[in-house]
């Protein structure tokens, strides 16, 4: 299946692609709202500044996929693959990314507003400037990430997520919901 193809299908009212082969389509200011793409090879797609809101992504592969720019408010990325992905500036406010893999991801000033980001492996990710209020970090692998500047307000993590040397630039406590605390 091509990406001329799924928007065909797309605007005719089909929503359920999971499964598809779409590596390296170009879907560049696409409106997807509530489409399944679970389990699809996307990897090398070109998703930037489209409107993916609520769609379904888990496990899917987005391998050096460029999603810049995108809403992904409220969807399901559970067990995604997003290594070397360009998540520059994406909304992923409420977004489910538990078991992500984003290693070497580019997230400035990616809006993790509410995301679940627990289990997920983000070492070597750039989240400068991102946004993670109230976002839920729990056993997640932030080693070695990049987060100058970003909002930690409010997040959930536990000391055991923080042991990486990159982590500790500018980090203060008081931003922080400790997991276990009262």
């Amino acid at each position: 299946m091509d990406a001329k193809k799924l928007l065909t299908l797309y605007v005719a009212g089909e929503r359920n692609f999971q499964g598809a082969n779409l590596h390296q389509a170009t879907f560049r200011e696409a409106s997807l709202t509530g489409i399944n793409l679970a389990e699809a090879d996307l990897s090398g797609a070109d998703f930037s500044d489209a409107n993916l809101k609520g769609c379904n992504l888990s496990r899917a592969n987005l391998t050096n996929a460029d999603l810049s720019g995108a809403n992904l408010q409220s969807a399901n990325l559970s067990e995604v693959n997003l290594i070397g992905a360009d998540l520059t500036r994406v909304n992923f406010k409420e977004a489910n990314l538990s078991r992500a893999d984003l290693r070497g991801a580019n997230l400035v000033q990616a809006n993790l507003l509410g995301a679940n980001l627990s289990q997920a492996e983000m070492s070597g990710a750039d989240f400068s400037g991102a946004n993670f209020q109230q976002a839920i970090l729990i056993s997640s692998n932030i080693n070695e990430a990049e987060i100058n500047h970003a909002n930690l307000t409010e997040a959930i993590i536990t000391e055991l997520e923080i042991t990486g040397e990159v982590l500790h630039l500018g980090l203060s406590h008081q931003w922080i919901t400790w997991a276990g605390s009262c």
